[in-house]
């Protein structure tokens, strides 16, 4: 037994293998379940117990130098590196991809970069907010449905007890971020805030329960509506071309008031009617409308002196009109095949 155990020693120290293609014959003769090595640990049971441990180790040692030695040499045949230093050139190299930003990421930048030419900053806020800044200063009455669990995902409920006097939640609308810039800033303001945003919805091909935004603010004296009505023409024609036709429609949202929706003509199906537009050849994009002056007085700003505009749009939607995309769950499925047609661009 010693002597089997010696002369395999020396054979797997002695044991070469430049290009690979001895290293499975290697696999097979000592490691495999009728290789030399296995067999010995049958032989091992004719043992006498007194000697089982000295030869047990012998037997363990040799086995872990085999599988060492293998996958050492495994390793460096994978990588086209041999003991010998060589490497085979002919090797055909692995293919490689492009990378690229995400759809969302590049819509994202496109739409800031487009306020930004307007003279509209970045301001970002937390994504788990309180109640306070996400619906009590943007003059949601106490028994709006928006408060209700069906649409906000609460991650603490206030409650007489608790020394927090206040809900945490996930934040529904960046709008949470224009009343913290309002708190700290004087007007002029003049910026927008993208970020994500989260609701309570079902999922499907116009809608998701985490979904991305970016809102606009602009307060200063003498804001009128014909402004708003201008820098949202200003950027359609730049997002999504120079033949966009833009409506508004008069709407409801408690932080304005007149309040509008803005529709632009489907890029999908060019004003047909599809299933993502609804067949009407138009497509919400965006909400917006002068702030409420409550919302102006609760944020510690003079609404006897200024007046400012608002508006807010989600992101998904927007891409979907400009790569004519028609399920937004393609944004958040990862794949590959999705994603690499967006390689080319930045």
């Amino acid at each position: 037994m010693l002597d089997k155990i010696r002369k395999l020693e020396k054979e797997i120290s002695e044991f070469r293998d430049n290009d690979g293609g001895a290293l499975e014959e290697f696999r097979l003769k000592y490691l495999s379940k009728k290789g030399l090595i296995p067999s010995l640990f049958q032989e091992f049971r004719n043992i006498p117990k007194e000697d089982k441990g000295k030869y047990g180790k012998l037997i363990n040692d040799l086995k872990n130098e085999a599988t060492e030695k293998y996958t050492r040499l495994k390793e460096s045949v994978d990588t086209g590196d041999s003991q010998s230093g060589f490497t085979d050139l002919t090797r055909p190299a692995e293919k490689s991809f492009p990378g690229s930003r995400h759809p969302l990421s590049i819509v994202r930048n496109e739409i800031i970069s487009i306020f930004q030419r307007l003279g509209f900053t970045i301001s970002e806020g937390p994504e788990i907010e309180n109640d306070e800044h996400v619906f009590t200063k943007l003059n949601f009455p106490p028994e709006h449905p928006a408060r209700d669990m069906q649409d906000t995902f609460y991650i603490k409920r206030k409650s007489e007890e608790d020394s927090d006097p206040d809900d945490i939640l996930l934040r529904t609308h960046t709008s949470s971020v224009q009343v913290r810039v309002m708190e700290n800033e004087k007007p002029p303001i003049r910026t927008i805030s993208p970020g994500r945003v989260f609701r309570n919805e079902a999922i499907s091909a116009r809608a998701h329960c985490i979904f991305h935004q970016v809102e606009g603010l602009y307060i200063d004296t003498n804001v009128s509506f014909a402004d708003l009505k201008q820098t949202l023409y200003f950027f359609a024609v730049e997002m999504f071309g120079k033949e966009t036709k833009i409506r508004l429609r008069p709407s409801y949202f408690p932080f304005t008031e007149p309040s509008a929706e803005m529709d632009i003509s489907c890029t999908i199906c060019g004003g047909k009617g599809c299933n993502v537009c609804k067949y009407t050849g138009w497509l919400e994009i965006l909400g917006c409308g002068m702030v409420d002056p409550n919302v102006l007085e609760y944020c510690g700003i003079d609404n006897q002196k200024y007046t400012g505009f608002a508006f807010g749009m989600g992101i998904e939607r927007a891409a979907m009109l400009k790569y004519q995309v028609n399920d937004l769950r393609l944004y958040f499925e990862n794949d590959v095949r999705f994603l690499k047609q967006f390689s080319s661009s930045f």
